[in-house]
């Protein structure tokens, strides 16, 4: 049996924790009393991670999308997209009603029948990820025929008109069209994405980074965000350095990548769960009316980033304990009953 790689958890791990601080950041911490420059600076560094976030995070599920996706039949790829969009229904419909509870938070909810409709079609809530995958399932099987060679080119293009502002926002449908080239590139390209990052070292990592930090730079003081191509283009750069740095950490720096791996390996409940304990805990605080200092400002986002990972995990694991593991896969088969 083949050894099961380890930097891709490690890179889900990343981006699971990134994701969550963007929304502890972005929906919380610059709407708190007193927050400053100091807070201004942690939301200017997420929104230079955002080619970074979710490219890398399709990138790996397009990697190890292959054997569904190729699978004589097409029952394998169906369960996956049909699990998917079944998580994604589930907890749009949780997010719904719990929401409700706290209607200060800065979050898209549906108020009613037909906007709820629209999230679980054609206007993606904060649980995107999901449908995209879903879609992005579908889209690979029919299109497991064509070339590599006219598949990229093709999403590419897509993926830059996407990024141009050229298709409509509905919630998160732009991110869900552009970033479809990354989940294709891991499936069509897993061997070469796999040589690369074993040929990954210290040197290489350090002239990505350089190279996503200087792009990024360039493009924000040209005003370049929407130039077609442009954002593709860096979130290919931003890519390589997260699988150049993933590898890297996995190889030479253990006490860093054994806890992102296995946070990595725990992706799916932080995702449809975090939304929530997030914005109970704003709530709760912005009824204390509590007054950020700078020295809060520096570690809060951390912390609160922290708290919210373990609050999901362990309420995933009360919620299985208890039978409700079906709201994690709603296509699993309950195990036979012993007499």
């Amino acid at each position: 049996m083949t050894a099961r790689l380890g930097w891709p958890d490690v890179a889900k791990g990343v981006c699971i924790i990134l994701v969550v601080l963007w929304h502890v950041v972005t929906k919380h911490a610059i709407g708190v009393e007193g927050a400053g420059v100091v807070t201004e600076g942690w939301a200017t560094l997420n929104a230079q991670l955002l080619p970074l976030r979710m490219p890398l995070f399709f990138l790996i599920s397009g990697m190890f999308a292959a054997s569904a996706v190729n699978a004589p039949g097409g029952g394998s790829w169906r369960r996956r997209a049909g699990r998917l969009a079944g998580v994604y229904a589930i907890w749009v419909i949780i997010q719904t009603f719990v929401l409700a509870l706290t209607p200060d938070f800065d979050t898209a909810r549906a108020e009613n029948g037909w906007q709820l409709l629209a999230q679980l079609t054609i206007s993606p809530t904060n649980l995107w990820y999901l449908l995209a995958l879903a879609v992005y399932l579908l889209i690979a099987r029919v299109i497991r025929h064509v070339p590599t060679a006219v598949v990229l080119p093709v999403a590419f293009v897509i993926a830059a008109i996407a990024a141009a502002g050229l298709v409509p926002s509905l919630g998160n449908l732009w991110q869900l069209v552009q970033n479809l080239f990354f989940f294709l590139a891991g499936l069509r390209l897993r061997s070469v994405i796999e040589r690369f990052a074993a040929a990954s070292g210290t040197l290489r990592t350090l002239m990505l980074g350089g190279a996503y930090v200087a792009a990024v730079a360039a493009i924000g003081v040209l005003g370049m965000r929407q130039w077609p191509g442009i954002w593709p283009l860096l979130a290919i750069v931003a890519v390589a350095f997260g699988v150049a740095a993933c590898a890297l950490l996995d190889g030479h720096a253990g006490v860093i990548a054994g806890p992102l791996r296995w946070i990595g390996q725990r992706t799916l409940p932080i995702y449809v769960i975090h939304m929530i304990p997030l914005a109970l805990i704003d709530g709760a605080l912005r009824g204390l009316r509590w007054v950020a200092t700078p020295a809060v400002e520096v570690v809060w986002p951390i912390v609160l980033t922290a708290v919210v990972i373990a609050i999901c995990l362990a309420v995933q694991a009360g919620l299985v304990r208890i039978g409700l593991g079906v709201l994690f896969d709603p296509t699993a088969r309950p195990l036979a009953r012993t007499r």
